[in-house]
């Protein structure tokens, strides 16, 4: 998170920043050529979907496992996402931090195959201190992932791990984003760190938003 974004974390400036940014997801009939089309933006099929996948709302988090914000952000958004009940939730690693956050987001990308990419995130969202391949690897084992199989999957599969995370890059930027996390909540732009409450009316925004069309 950068300091022009520390600002839009506060609940006031988050619910103005929300109602100021209509339409910035593009409807789901524009081309999917587009970057920021509905369908390349909320339903990128290398990305498995938390929460409800068959939510009425969808957040899109851009995020890095190294950023403190994020790791501030995640048990809140989690709890909102949990009680909620009708929320699809979409991790998108966007690595900003340097080589030990591309090898997090990678390895946890390649978890997927292995049935445990919510269970890679969790790992290492939850650590509290500058990472290492090896403390990557050994929060991944301690979360039940078998790291040997992890990279296997991750040779085998680089190019379709490595296009996800190009394209999170792009869309990030194309959004405008300066720095993690950084949100989409139904079609509303969100930068910055809401906490819980925040969160909660963000998406009753969209949700409000989803019904006027």
């Amino acid at each position: 998170m950068t300091i022009k974004t520390l600002a839009a974390s506060l609940a006031a400036v988050l619910l103005l920043a929300v109602a100021a940014l209509p339409g910035t997801v593009r409807a789901a009939d524009d081309d999917d050529g587009d970057i920021l089309s509905e369908a390349r933006i909320l339903h990128d099929p290398d990305i498995p979907a938390f929460g409800n996948a068959d939510g009425d709302i969808t957040i899109v988090e851009y995020f890095d496992y190294q950023c403190p914000y994020c790791r501030k952000v995640s048990p809140d958004l989690a709890k909102v996402v949990r009680e909620d009940g009708h929320v699809r939730w979409i991790i998108k690693d966007w690595p900003i931090f340097g080589g030990p956050s591309i090898y997090a987001a990678r390895l946890a990308l390649a978890a997927k195959y292995q049935d445990k990419f919510k269970e890679a995130y969790e790992a290492l969202i939850a650590q509290h201190e500058k990472l290492s391949e090896d403390k990557v690897d050994a929060a991944l084992a301690a979360a039940g992932i078998d790291i040997a199989r992890a990279k296997n999957d991750l040779a085998a599969n680089s190019s379709t791990i490595d296009a996800v995370l190009a394209r999170n890059h792009e869309q990030a930027v194309a959004l405008g984003f300066r720095g993690t996390p950084a949100f989409i909540i139904g079609h509303f732009r969100v930068p910055g760190a809401p906490n819980a409450q925040a969160f909660k009316q963000a998406i009753a925004d969209a949700r409000a938003a989803a019904r006027r069309k």
